[in-house]
């Protein structure tokens, strides 16, 4: 007869645990019932103390988001409240690190008028500066909601990654073009660029030289292991200093450790260096720099014997548009200047209005993030009635054509009329200042309203911060890309890791194995 089965009993709480002298209110909303039984658990086993209201006993509240702490606690008790709000997170990455990490990254705001990111003054400066009188110093106010966001002096962010900053709380920037404000004046940029602490740059940097390397050579599965890699380092609340201190972090195997390790000790990479003097490499990544050649086609042309960009100008197998991206090579790497990318989006915001009024053209990318130049120009394009945007791009084209603003096509494809690809219409081609021959990348997308805003992030970026949400959209779960927000089916849960979408947001998908809508 088999032994009967005992009731396993929890741990004792240990009153000098972790967590000990905290008393907390966990607000429930938007938590998954197991999870919150999960946390509750471990807060009373190392030392908490856990209310079911908030009173003045409780030292900390955790919420999920901004908008759950408002929707279950009213304002005059937030305003008495003298504790910690902290996010969730801190939680998790507490118990992942086996003790409390700093609290600075995880402070979740407590002002009811936080949904409004724009600090009142800069509002203000906004609606009555020009451009030439404009104070750069001014700048946003940001939700502190993750560690990914510390607020930083124009002096502390110099070397700083290109990133863009987003919260958690459901606190994002509101953007409309001058055509839909009551300020004309107010732009859809920012002047004052912001970004958070990469602490580990020196790790990070190198990684990505090897994600674009192994990419250009078309093994997915190197360049995916150093991608993710990149997605847990650039996080850290922390500067490595020893591979040890990484040792157990998820995508951080032996092999990564001792790449790791090698960085910290030496400040370079020796496998970095080998593939930076070995000529397939340089060829094949040069090639791929070329519009339109992707990794496939770049190891074909190198295995054809060409090594140089001249070697390519009598190769019979390219196609049109990447006959263009070689003619114009030099043109499209030249940046633009700022002032010249934002004289750009006037003239674009007006032509459309003339051919329909109300149409919301915004320019994204660097310069929607604030950048000094912008690689290209990436336009996003939506209608507030939701069908005006249908047909739209054709007509649009048109008249920039006969304009000179367009000069050469690369892609041209329409699915709003016919309701396919999720309504999406796509353009991509190079334009001319006024006034001039040099060619610049420009790419169009109209969305229709629904998803707009889900666009408008994609094409916003930077990679950093789409990343970041698509790995969190993932690790839930769910598919995040620029026409939406949707749940993997169950059938696709297991092998959702190898379906993550690698999004190149100047127009080409250069990973396989995107998953299907579900």
């Amino acid at each position: 007869m088999a032994p009967k089965r005992t009731k396993r009993k929890s741990p004792s709480p240990d009153p000098q645990g972790m967590f000990a002298g905290m008393t907390v209110f966990l607000i429930e909303d938007g938590v998954q019932s197991l999870r919150l039984q999960i946390w509750k658990q471990k807060l009373v086993q190392m030392g908490a103390k856990v209310e079911t209201q908030l009173s003045e006993k409780v030292s900390h509240v955790f919420a999920i988001s901004s908008d759950a702490l408002f929707h279950h606690v009213d304002d005059d008790r937030l305003a008495r409240f003298k504790g910690h709000v902290l996010l969730y997170q801190w939680l998790e990455e507490s118990l992942a690190a086996g003790e409390k990490v700093s609290e600075d990254f995880y402070i979740l705001k407590v002002d009811p008028e936080g949904f409004d990111i724009f600090d009142k003054s800069l509002k203000a400066k906004l609606a009555n500066r020009n451009s030439s009188s404009y104070d750069e110093h001014s700048h946003c106010k940001r939700i502190k909601s993750s560690h990914e966001e510390k607020k930083q002096t124009n002096e502390e962010k110099k070397g700083d990654i290109e990133t863009n900053s987003v919260s958690w709380a459901s606190n994002t920037e509101p953007h409309f073009p001058s055509s839909l404000t009551n300020s004309p004046e107010i732009s859809s940029t920012q002047d004052k660029d912001y970004s958070p602490p990469d602490l580990n740059k020196g790790i990070t940097e190198i990684f990505g030289k090897l994600v674009n390397i192994y990419r250009a050579l078309g093994d997915d599965r190197r360049s995916f292991s150093y991608y993710k890699a990149i997605a847990v380092v650039e996080k850290l609340p922390f500067k490595v200093e020893s591979a040890d201190q990484v040792k157990d972090l998820p995508g951080i195997g032996k092999s990564m450790q001792d790449h790791i390790q090698e960085i910290v000790t030496t400040g370079k990479l020796s496998k970095l260096e080998q593939f930076e003097t070995d000529e397939k490499v340089k060829t094949i990544t040069l090639f791929g720099e070329v519009w339109g050649i992707g990794p496939a086609t770049a190891l074909k042309l190198y295995e054809k014997g060409h090594r140089t960009l001249d070697d390519l100008k009598n190769e019979d197998s390219l196609t049109n548009a990447q006959v263009i991206g070689l003619k114009y090579f030099d043109d499209i790497k030249t940046r633009i200047p700022r002032h010249e990318a934002q004289e750009m989006e006037l003239v674009l915001q007006k032509v459309a209005e003339d051919i329909i009024p109300g149409m919301v053209v915004v320019c994204g990318g660097s310069y929607r993030r604030g950048k000094a130049s912008c690689g290209d120009l990436d336009i996003v394009i939506t209608h507030p009635d939701g069908k005006s945007h249908k047909g739209f791009l054709q007509n649009y084209v048109k008249r920039l054509k006969e304009m000179k603003l367009l000069r050469e096509d690369l892609i041209f494809s329409t699915h709003s009329e016919e309701g396919t690809d999720s309504g999406v219409d796509t353009y991509f081609g190079l334009c001319t200042y006024p006034g001039r021959e040099l060619r610049h990348r420009i790419d169009f997308k109209v969305y229709p309203r629904d998803i707009y805003a889900f666009g408008l992030i994609a094409w916003t970026g930077n990679d950093v911060l789409n990343r970041r949400l698509r790995l969190l959209a993932e690790s839930k779960g769910y598919r995040l890309d620029d026409t939406g927000f949707k749940r993997y089916r169950k059938s696709e849960i297991g092998d959702r890791r190898r379906c993550l979408i690698f999004w190149d947001f100047h127009g080409l998908n250069l990973m396989k194995g995107i998953c299907k809508e579900a």
